[in-house]
């Protein structure tokens, strides 16, 4: 029997594509008792379900799809860049939020996104947790030629993702891919990871395209930049069995020296650990990432 708190769907039109937004709880919560979660590269809304269960019946959650992923459309082309997620976080914002300031919670690409946004728009975040987002491997111009040729090669030869027999064939890829993963929560996001393909099997709910390299280098100082513009509470939570460092450096003692400086560009933030937990941090210890937003938004409010 499942057990998990119910969610419901509901359509937006952001920026001219139709955007899945999935809620928890009830709608006409006050701002103050209302959370915008956003999800990581290759996963869905539905990957925060264990973080809602935990929390307290009376918070009214908003979870996008992020364009290309999960139930909502696909971009035009066939590239895929933070720009683009900057803007369509506006546009939802303007969709559920109007002008009350958000606090938001983000995960991995999302947790990036957040952070990046809340240096834009600093007074519409009112609180932001960020969980894994570090940003990735500093880039230099000198890069810049190999990279737009690599992604030209990409683009000519195509993107793809495997698919699978069944459901349960998913469920066993997810726990491959996080051995914390317990089986029921596995067979729990497998119904919303994947999709049926049409021909009896199932592909993963996302854009091939996600795989191409994007042809714009990462700067993490102009990342650096926007997040020393932040000015709302800001809390960075990490696994302590997470190999996020790899993104940040080539070493772990250099990515967390790196993580220091990066962290240390955000105002006044406030930086947590979870033990037993990985980069999926939100599957493997729900109830503990519950308690640190719960804690975090009531010390901050």
């Amino acid at each position: 029997m499942d057990s998990h708190r119910s969610s419901r769907s509901r359509y937006a039109t952001i920026r001219g594509l139709r955007y899945h937004l999935r809620e928890w709880g009830p709608a006409d919560a006050p701002a103050a008792r209302r959370l915008v979660m956003l999800h990581g590269w290759m996963d869905v809304s539905a990957s925060f379900q264990f973080v809602v269960d935990a929390l307290d019946a009376d918070w009214h959650v908003i979870a996008p799809d992020w364009r290309g992923f999960g139930l909502s459309e696909r971009t035009p082309g066939d590239c895929y860049w933070f720009p683009d997620y900057i803007a369509d976080l506006e546009y939802i914002l303007d969709a559920v939020q109007a002008d009350a300031p958000v606090r938001l919670v983000g995960h991995s690409m999302g947790g990036n996104v957040a952070m990046l946004y809340a240096g834009v728009r600093p007074a519409r975040v009112d609180c932001l947790v960020n969980l894994e987002g570090v940003g990735l491997h500093a880039s230099s111009a000198e890069q810049a030629p190999r990279r737009f040729g690599q992604w030209l090669d990409e683009l000519k030869a195509g993107a793809s993702l495997r698919d699978y027999a069944d459901l349960d064939e998913v469920a066993k890829r997810l726990r491959q891919n996080n051995p914390r993963l317990l089986p029921d929560r596995a067979a729990f996001l497998a119904r919303h990871w994947a999709e049926p393909d049409g021909a009896g099997r199932f592909r993963v709910a996302g854009d091939p395209a996600h795989r191409i390299v994007n042809p714009m280098l990462y700067r993490i100082e102009e990342a650096m930049a926007c997040w020393r513009a932040i000015r709302c509470p800001a809390l960075m939570v990490l696994g302590t069995e997470s190999d996020v460092l790899k993104h940040v450096a080539g070493d772990r003692e250099r990515a967390q020296v790196e993580l220091a400086r990066r962290f240390g560009a955000v105002p006044g933030v406030e930086q947590a650990t979870i033990k037993g937990a990985g980069h999926m941090l939100h599957h493997d210890q729900p109830d503990a990432v519950a308690r640190l937003i719960a804690d975090f938004l009531a010390r901050r409010r």
